[in-house]
């Protein structure tokens, strides 16, 4: 495994678990700025929103400047950004921070995929594909390793200003990353590289437009399934904090697992073929995830789940990159990740509204089994249909090289 791939895979581990230390304390924030959970729940919906943003802005300079240099500043962006959620003074200052916190993260993606499926032979890159997006999973992992561990000594303050330790990758892709050298193949004049770019992303309008689409169904299955659950294993099944955190750690084991079988699945039968396979199999679990009577089978449902979800999921940087045109290869995959990301933006509200207004429980409570069972069916389904669309979209490319011509 070279210098390369670890600081992509890091960075995504490490901005994955700067995001995900919120969602464990979704019911303590709202307790400390007397808001409701679904209030606070707009907190992860606004940072998604502001992913697209990032993207582009972030994805610009990777295809204008190369990958490495802006992928430096944007970790130190994310990670500053964390640091000063701690110290939010009230809930509209912590909503500011957790937008701007959203701008940074969302260019991370792009240009670590980018710059990891570069350095990579088409033979492996189905694996590592997995390994890297599973990055996501281990981080979410550790979050709920320091949830576990740290919550009840420092609160959910001090959670985020632990945040601010990713910043020390910025030394290590210094010392150790070089330049793409797809990207320095294919360096013409800044300007003309530009227009090459956003050319490119116009010229491939059908594609550009079914790829938001795709990741939009994609993100809603991500964050459908995982930005709520904690709450619910809180607040309707009554788990400790540290049953929540074990569960937390079993079901992104079986995430982690899961993207690097499917990825490396994928380079056998094919990326869709693939994809379809995990979202198929996961309808099926849905009553296991959510409905199990005992907690021992409420693990085992939130591992096979997770283990499904992230597995289409380890598909989608060798298959986004591969979609893309190589003169916005920058771009293109982390900006229509991202705008599907917007897109799906709202789904932990979503969740959190639905679960109190459209499936309440008798006794007046919220139903986060039920909302979470409905979103989880409903977007499993767009996943299955706009990735059987593909076929007729575009062809895959799944042994082709990287190479710097479009």
């Amino acid at each position: 495994m070279n210098k390369t791939f670890v600081a992509c895979f890091l960075g995504w581990t490490l901005d994955a678990f700067d995001f995900f230390l919120i969602t464990f304390v979704v019911a303590r924030i709202a307790g400390d700025f007397h808001r409701s959970i679904a209030e606070v729940a707009f907190a992860i919906t606004l940072t998604l929103m502001c992913r697209p943003l990032g993207a582009l802005i972030f994805g610009w300079i990777g295809d204008r400047y190369g990958r490495r240099m802006p992928l430096m500043i944007d970790v130190a962006c994310y990670s500053a950004l964390e640091l000063a959620t701690a110290f939010s003074p009230n809930f509209t200052v912590f909503l500011i921070l957790r937008a701007l916190y959203g701008v940074a993260m969302g260019g991370e993606w792009g240009l670590g995929a980018a710059l990891a499926m570069e350095a990579l032979p088409p033979n492996k890159r189905g694996f590592f594909s997995g390994l890297l997006q599973e990055g996501y999973a281990v981080g979410y992992l550790v979050a709920a390793v320091v949830f576990w561990l740290f919550f009840h000594a420092i609160g959910w303050r001090g959670m985020f200003v632990v945040g601010v330790l990713p910043a020390l990758l910025i030394f290590y892709i210094r010392r150790n990353v070089p330049e793409s050298q797809t990207w320095l193949a294919s360096r013409t004049s800044s300007a003309t590289r530009v227009k090459r770019s956003l050319a490119s992303v116009m010229r491939y309008a059908p594609l550009f437009i079914y790829t938001v689409l795709l990741m939009a169904a994609f993100n809603f299955m991500s964050h459908g399934t995982q930005d709520l659950y904690p709450t619910f294993l809180d607040v309707q099944r009554h788990l400790t904090t540290g049953t929540i955190a074990s569960l937390a750690v079993i079901y992104n084991i079986g995430a982690v697992v899961g993207g690097i079988a499917f990825g490396a699945l994928s380079q056998r039968i094919g990326r869709r073929a693939a994809i379809l396979l995990a979202a198929v199999l996961s309808v099926a679990l849905i009553p296991l995830w959510v409905h199990a009577p005992t907690t021992a089978l409420l693990a085992l449902g939130a591992f096979l789940l997770q283990f499904m979800v992230q597995g289409a999921w380890g598909i989608i940087p060798a298959h986004l990159n591969e979609l893309s045109p190589a003169d916005a290869r920058g771009t293109f995959p982390g900006f229509t990740y991202q705008l599907g990301n917007l897109i799906s933006a709202g789904a932990a509200q979503i969740e959190a509204t639905i679960a109190k207004t459209r499936f309440g429980l008798p006794n007046g409570a919220a139903d986060y089994a039920g909302a979470l069972a409905a979103i989880a069916l409903v977007v499993l389904i767009a996943v299955i249909f706009f990735t059987a669309l593909g076929y007729f979209v575009a062809p895959e490319r799944r042994n082709d090289a990287l190479s710097s011509r479009a």
